[in-house]
């Protein structure tokens, strides 16, 4: 038998497969029963995984991932057109003509000398358009999307009012703040404050930490990434360790478990 490679699949393939899947003649059940907000969180979902193979450094995960995202366009495209608003193709048309119109220094007569030039320049993009479709937002925070992962949102405000030069001038004095936010927590702790009270407090720590995230360079969602990935490493190690005594996790006291994982964190530093 003479072996014929399957050929490659385009995106119209896949523009094919999910009409497939929204026909209601014979359709997905599944797939026919969403909407733009069942998806929703599955986009977000996806986006996730694409970062976190790449933060392995996994570029098989990577490439199927990768699709998983472009699947999630192809369904709302899909939704959007079945009900008159737009399709697939409006989509990357619209993508396009942003990419032209917000790179004037590739694709006109204008010039950017670094990356900082180069995002001063987009932001001013961004603001003409807002303008021109009536927004009447002028706030140096307008724009900035409500739908966005919070820890992202503040680091968007941050940056935002830091171009105004609200701005700390340094790692030191933020995290002085953050040492004054986390005696504002305690305070509330001993006074056995309710969680409304709680919940500001809190929240204003997790704002300074991502400032200082922001002050150091360090993208917020990869750190917390990591530390999530330490967590279950060492917290697995733990599991292992009880078992291999003959025990379980769940059956030790407080102090024999923190030994447990004093001796997995032993075990990674070598």
């Amino acid at each position: 038998m003479t072996f014929r490679p399957r050929p490659m699949r385009s995106t119209d393939d896949l523009l094919a497969i999910m009409a497939r899947l929204r026909d209601p003649d014979g359709g997905c059940p599944w797939d026919l029963q969403q909407d733009f907000a069942t998806i929703a969180p599955y986009t977000i979902e996806e986006a996730y995984e694409v970062a976190d193979a790449i933060d392995r450094a996994d570029f098989d995960d990577l490439r199927g991932e990768l699709g998983d995202l472009l699947l999630q366009v192809v369904f709302h495209a899909r939704m959007a057109e079945e009900a008159g608003h737009f399709a697939f193709g409006d989509v990357v048309e619209a993508i396009c003509e942003k990419m032209i119109s917000r790179h004037p220094h590739v694709f006109a007569a204008a010039e950017a000398d670094d990356a900082q030039a180069v995002a001063d320049s987009w932001e001013a993009i961004k603001r003409r358009e807002r303008a021109a479709a009536g927004d009447v937002d002028t706030s140096a925070l307008a724009g900035i999307a409500r739908g966005l992962p919070e820890w992202q949102r503040a680091a968007k405000l941050q940056k935002r009012a830091a171009a105004t030069g609200f701005e700390w001038p340094g790692l030191a004095p933020v995290l002085d703040k953050l040492a004054e936010e986390l005696a504002e927590v305690r305070a509330e702790v001993d006074a056995q404050s309710g969680p409304e009270r709680l919940t500001d407090e809190i929240g204003d720590v997790l704002f300074v930490c991502v400032n200082l995230a922001r002050h150091a360079g360090v993208d917020v969602s990869t750190a917390l990434r990591r530390a999530n990935a330490k967590f279950e490493r060492r917290f697995r190690r733990m599991e292992a360790l009880a078992a291999d005594a003959g025990g379980s996790l769940a059956g030790l006291p407080l102090d024999a478990q923190e030994r447990l994982w004093d001796r997995a964190k032993a075990e990674e530093r070598g």
